[in-house]
Parts: structure tokens; sequence; C-alpha cells
């Protein structure tokens, strides 16, 4: 199978006006959507679209809408200008644990049929109740190796304690025996954020899922904890606050 589990480690740094850090272990699953019903058939520990110790449900990622995930993919990727044709789409993202689950992100590797890293898309989930997509192409010169470098402006309002008027650059590639992802947000004094994701790949098997399971318990309710808790540390650091920009600002960009 394509699709895997990874775990490992989210990172973050911030330099202005206050500096912070954070570390937190975690886990991802790759998901291949065209394996999505074959994981269900053969896992007893990790279901689809129905209560398990991890679950994967459809309508926690794209527009929530009963359209099947691949052909939202498809049409976010033709506005892109791009065409995978029948290639492969492979997920990076927290399943569901017990029920519960937020994604800060969750990262969509789009292939060609040549099995070329195509474009990637970044789907940013805010506390807030909102979900953003970057859908961005990977230059050809680089896809051959599954490498990619991207930019992009900052389109929705996820923490108050960052302004919108910033770009992201994304570094990473095609998850193999490694995963790794690095994000350095931008603002008109310079950098101001770094952030990445590693982790190494286990086989999507029922062991692997307890492994990790009774490792990092919980893990996605901590996750919604860590960002408060983040939030809180920040806010004694007097670090200033960002009000949400209006409904056209927001969906502007």
């Amino acid at each position: 199978m394509n699709s895997a589990l990874y775990h490992g480690e989210v990172t973050h740094r911030r330099l202005r006006p206050r500096e912070h850090r954070l570390r937190y272990r975690v886990f991802w699953l790759l998901l291949d959507l065209a394996e999505l019903d074959q994981i269900d058939a053969r896992l007893r520990l990790l279901s689809r679209n129905r209560f398990n110790l991890l679950g994967f449900h459809d309508r926690d990622h794209g527009d929530g809408s009963p359209t099947p995930l691949r052909d939202q993919v498809l049409g976010r990727l033709r506005q892109a200008g791009v065409d995978i044709g029948g290639g492969a789409v492979r997920l990076l993202t927290m399943p569901r644990v017990l029920g519960y689950v937020f994604n800060p992100i969750s990262l969509y590797y789009c292939h060609a049929a040549d099995g070329r890293l195509a474009a990637v898309i970044y789907e940013v989930s805010s506390t807030f109740g909102e979900r953003h997509a970057y859908v961005l192409p990977v230059d050809a010169e680089a896809a051959g190796a599954g490498a990619f470098r991207q930019e992009a402006r900052k389109a929705l309002h996820v923490s108050p304690f960052m302004g919108m008027d910033m770009r992201y650059a994304f570094r990473g590639r095609a998850p193999d025996d490694h995963m790794a992802l690095k994000i350095d947000g931008t603002d008109r004094d310079g950098l101001l954020i770094t952030a990445a994701m590693t982790g190494r790949r286990h086989a999507l098997t029922d062991s692997a899922i307890l492994r990790v399971v009774l490792a990092m318990p919980l893990l996605t309710l901590k996750v919604v904890a860590a960002i408060h808790w983040e939030a809180l540390k920040l806010w004694l650091k007097r670090v200033p606050l960002h009000p949400a920009p209006s409904p056209d600002r927001a969906h502007g960009a």
C-alpha cells in the first residue's frame, strides 16, 4: 500500500517581538485517496466515516460536502491550471482519535500519472471554524526528485497574534521513508516565524496504530489544548493582538 503512518514532531519558533518556541510529538496518516475503502476493510483500529480508535471522516476535509475528496482535489487543481490525469492523491493528516480531531494543517500530495509530484495543496484550519486551501503547483525542474519550494500570500486568519500582511514559504519533498516540511512566515519586517514537521514512515497496521496511540494518547485533544496553552504564554509575554479581518479582507486573497 502507498498509505502509511508517520510519527515525529512539530516545531515552531517565533522571532518577534518576543522569542517563543514550542516542540510537540505527533503522528499523521498518509492516506492514498484510492485506498480508503481498502484501509477500512483491512484494519480493525482505523475506520472510514464511523467511530473507532482512529477514524478518517471525509467531511473533515475539503468543503465538508458529500462530493468525493478526489473530485474536490481535481477541481481545485484545474482552477490552478494543473492536470494530474489519473495520478495519485495522498493526504497527510491527523485522524480522529476516539471521535475527535482538529488539524491545523493537512497536505495533499498530488502526483501526475508518471509519478512525479505535480502540486501540493495545503489545507489550513483555524480554531475559529474556518478552512482555506493553498493550491500550489510544483516546479517541473524539482518535481522529478519530489522536492518543492513554494510561496503563497497569507489568506486565512489563524492566530490572533499574527496579522494578515504576511507571506508563507514552503519547502519539502514528497513523503518516502521520512517526511519533512518547513514553513517560514515573513511580514514587512522580515522573518517572523518558522515551523517544521518531520516524521518517520511506518507500515499502516493495527499493531503500529496501537503502539503510536499508546505512546501519544488523545493526540488530537492535546493539539487543541496546546494551541490555547501556547496562546496564553504569548499573551503573558504581551505579544500584540491582531483583530480578525473583515469578511471581504479575509476572503479576498
